[in-house]
C-alpha cells in the first residue's frame, strides 16, 4: 500500500479541492471562505495556517489549473511527430482540456484568481517555468531549422497560446457555454469541436517556417 499523506496535504488537497468544487458550482460571486470551509470541512484557522489568506487559496487554484492544463499541452507536443503536428497538438490539447475540464478552464480564464502579492506571483513564475522550457526546448531545434519561424521566445508562446487562450475565455464566458470563433464569411459557430477542428492549422500557419 502506498504510504500514507502528512496530515498537512491532505488537508490542503481537501482545501483546493473544494474550493474547485464551490467555484464550480458557485462562480466568483459565490466562491467564499464560509462556503469552502463549509465544504471541505476545514477549519478556518487550517485554512488560513497553509494559504495565508483566503486569496492565497485562491491564487494556489488557479496556479493548480494553470499546471494542470500545461502538464496535459507540454507532454502532446513533445510526443508529436514533427513542427506541424506538435503545434496543432498544442492548439487541440489545450482545447480538450477546456472540455474536459470547464471548472478548471473557467478558474484559469474568468476567475481572477491569477497570483497577486510577488511571493504568490514569484512561485507561480517557477512552476510555469518548468513546463514552459521543455516547450521552448522542443520548438528551438524546429526554429533553427527553419520549420517554425524564427521569433522571440515570447511571440511564439502568444502566436501559439493566445488564440486558443482567447477562445476558450469567450466560450466559457458565454451563458451556453456554445460560443465559438468566427471566420470572414462563415457567421458564427456554436461548437468547440469544431473550433478545435479549424484552429489548429490556423495556428500552424501562423508560426509556420520557410522550410517546413
Amino acid at each position: 500500500m502506498a504510504p500514507r499523506q502528512p496530515r498537512g496535504e491532505e488537508t490542503v488537497e481537501r482545501l483546493l479541492t473544494a474550493a474547485l468544487d464551490v467555484f464550480a458550482s458557485r462562480d466568483a460571486g459565490g466562491f467564499t471562505v464560509a462556503a469552502v470551509t463549509a465544504a471541505s470541512g476545514v477549519s478556518l484557522g487550517s485554512l488560513y495556517h497553509h494559504f495565508g489568506t483566503f486569496d492565497g487559496l485562491a491564487a494556489a487554484l488557479y496556479e493548480r489549473c494553470m499546471m494542470r492544463l500545461l502538464d496535459r499541452l507540454v507532454p502532446a507536443v513533445e510526443q508529436a511527430d514533427g513542427a506541424a503536428a506538435g503545434i496543432r497538438a498544442a492548439v487541440t490539447d489545450y482545447l480538450g482540456f477546456v472540455h474536459d475540464e470547464p471548472a478548471a478552464a473557467r478558474v484559469i480564464h474568468l476567475s481572477g484568481f491569477a497570483p497577486r502579492t510577488p511571493e504568490q506571483a514569484q512561485h507561480f513564475a517557477r512552476n510555469k517555468a518548468v513546463r514552459i522550457d521543455r516547450l521552448l526546448a522542443w520548438l528551438r531545434p524546429h526554429t533553427g531549422a527553419g520549420r517554425i519561424v524564427d521569433l522571440p521566445d515570447l511571440l511564439i508562446e502568444m502566436l501559439l497560446i493566445g488564440p486558443p487562450a482567447e477562445l476558450s475565455r469567450r466560450w466559457l464566458a458565454t451563458s451556453t457555454g456554445t460560443a465559438a470563433p468566427t471566420e470572414a464569411g462563415a457567421g458564427a459557430r456554436s461548437d468547440l469541436d469544431v473550433a478545435a477542428e479549424l484552429l489548429p492549422e490556423r495556428v500552424w500557419q501562423s508560426l509556420r517556417g520557410p522550410n517546413s
